[in-house]
C-alpha cells in the first residue's frame, strides 16, 4: 500500500479532479440560495419550488446516463456531463427569468448526477483490488475537505455581500467541473462495454430486484445525511437548551473525524463479508445515535451539551462505516460490464434523501420529538440487519446470471 495520501498514477487524477470540484460545490451551497434571492429577487418558495423540480431530475439521471457510460466508455462521458454541468452553473448568471431558471436547474441537476454516476463507473473500470475501496474512501475524504474549504471561501462573498462577490462564486463553480471534466480526460482510455445479448434488457438493472434491494436498504441508511445538514441545528435551536453554537462546532467535528478517520475505518473493509458486518455495526450504532439525541432534549445546557457531542460522535462512525460498507457492496455485486448503470441506481438514494428526506424528517423528529428518534433508530436496525440476506440474495442472482467462466463472489 502507498504511504502517501494522494498515491500515484490513476488515483492521484480521480482524487484532484474531486477536490477541485469540491472546492467548488462548497463555494456554490454557501453562496447560491441567498444570491437569488437577494440579487436575482425570487421569493424563498419560488426558489424551493424550482430546485425541487430540478429535483426530480437528479433523481432519474442515474441509471440512464449509468447506461450511457457503460455504451460510450465511463471516462469521457463523465468528463462530458461534468462539462455541460459547469456550462449549466454559468448559466445561472445569464438569466433574471425564473422560467429559465428553473430550465438552467433542471439541465444542472441532470448533468451533475449524470455524471456522478460515470464516476462512480469511472472508478472500477480504471482501478481494480485493494485500491478500489481505498481509494474511494480518499475521494469522500476530499470531498469533505473540499466543500469545508469551498464553504470558508464562500463565507467571503457573504460578507462582501455584492452582485459581483455572488456572481464569481458561480463562475468559480463552474470552473471547477470543467477543470474535473480535463483531469479525468487524463485517465486510462476505457472501452465500451460489449453490445447485449440478443434478449438482454437495454437496462437490465431494472429487473435485478435483489439489486434493487440492496439499493433501497443502502438509501435508507443514508437517512443520516439530513440528521447533520437539516435537523441538528434546528433539534438544538427547539428541542434543547445547548448553546446554537454547538451546530457549527458539531459540523466540524464531523468534518475533520471524516477526514482522519474515514481512510483508516475502510482499511477493514475489504470483503463482502466485512462489508455485510460494517452495515450491521452502523444499524447498531445510529441506533445509539438517535437514542443519544432523544436524550438531549429537555436537558440543562451542560448536560445537553454532553449528550449532543456523543450523539455526533456515533453518528459519524455509523456514517463512516455505512459508507465504506456501500462501496464495497455496490460495486462488488454488480456486472463489471453494466457498472454505470447499476452504480446509477445504487446512488439514486443520494438523491431520494436529498429531495425526501429532510421534510419527511423534519416532521417525524422536530414535531414528533423523542418518540421519531427512536422510530428512526429502529429503522436504521433494520436497515442494517436486513443487508445480509439482501447480499445473500443477491450473490445467488449473480451466480445464476454470470457466465460459466466468471469469477464468483464469495458467500456471506
Amino acid at each position: 500500500m502507498k504511504s502517501s495520501f494522494i498515491e500515484e498514477g490513476p488515483a492521484r487524477t480521480l482524487v484532484l479532479g474531486t477536490l477541485a470540484n469540491s472546492v467548488g460545490n462548497g463555494v456554490f451551497l454557501t453562496c447560491s440560495a441567498l444570491y437569488f434571492i437577494r440579487i436575482v429577487g425570487f421569493s424563498p418558495a419560488e426558489l424551493g419550488l424550482g430546485l425541487s423540480i430540478a429535483g426530480v431530475a437528479g433523481l432519474f439521471a442515474g441509471v440512464p446516463f449509468g447506461h450511457l457510460a457503460d455504451r460510450r466508455g465511463p471516462r469521457g462521458t463523465a468528463a462530458a456531463l461534468l462539462i455541460l454541468a459547469g456550462l449549466a452553473t454559468a448559466a445561472y448568471l445569464t438569466t433574471d427569468s425564473y422560467p429559465l431558471f428553473v430550465v438552467i436547474a433542471f439541465l444542472y441537476a441532470l448533468f451533475e448526477r449524470g455524471a456522478h454516476a460515470a464516476r462512480q463507473a469511472l472508478i472500477p473500470a480504471v482501478l481494480s483490488g485493494e485500491s478500489l475501496v481505498r481509494v474511494r474512501a480518499k475521494v469522500r475524504v476530499v470531498t469533505n475537505a473540499g466543500v469545508s474549504a469551498g464553504a470558508a471561501l464562500g463565507g467571503l462573498a457573504l460578507l462582501w455581500d455584492t452582485k459581483a462577490a455572488y456572481q464569481l462564486t458561480f463562475a468559480g463553480n463552474a470552473l471547477s467541473f470543467v477543470v474535473c471534466g480535463l483531469l479525468f480526460l487524463r485517465l486510462p482510455a476505457v472501452p465500451p462495454s460489449p453490445e447485449r445479448a440478443p434478449g438482454e434488457p437495454r437496462l437490465a438493472v431494472l429487473r435485478d430486484t435483489p439489486y434493487a434491494v440492496l439499493a433501497l436498504i443502502n438509501m435508507v441508511m443514508l437517512l443520516h445525511i439530513p440528521i447533520l445538514e437539516v435537523i441538528l441545528p434546528l433539534w438544538i435551536a427547539l428541542r434543547t437548551d445547548a448553546p446554537h453554537s454547538l451546530t457549527a462546532v458539531l459540523l466540524l467535528f464531523n468534518t475533520l473525524a471524516v477526514v482522519a478517520l474515514q481512510v483508516p475505518v475502510t482499511k477493514k473493509i475489504d470483503a463482502l463479508e466485512p462489508a455485510v458486518r460494517a452495515f450491521r455495526v452502523a444499524g447498531v450504532v445510529l441506533l445509539a445515535c438517535c437514542a443519544a439525541f432523544a436524550l438531549s432534549a429537555g436537558r440543562g445546557a451542560v448536560t445537553a451539551t454532553a449528550v449532543l457531542v456523543v450523539a455526533a460522535a456515533l453518528h459519524v462512525h455509523g456514517e463512516m462505516v455505512q459508507s465504506a460498507g456501500s462501496w464495497l457492496i455496490g460495486y462488488e455485486l454488480a456486472p463489471a460490464d453494466k457498472q454505470g448503470q447499476y452504480q446509477g441506481l445504487f446512488n439514486t438514494g443520494i438523491a431520494a434523501v436529498q429531495m425526501f428526506g429532510p421534510v419527511s424528517l423534519t416532521l417525524l423528529l422536530i414535531d414528533w420529538g423523542r418518540p421519531g428518534w427512536l422510530v428512526l433508530g429502529a429503522v436504521f436496525l433494520a436497515g442494517g440487519l436486513s443487508m445480509a440476506p439482501a447480499v445473500r440474495w443477491a450473490q445467488r442472482r449473480r451466480a445464476t446470471a454470470d457466465a460459466a467462466g466468471a469469477t464468483p463472489v464469495t458467500a456471506v
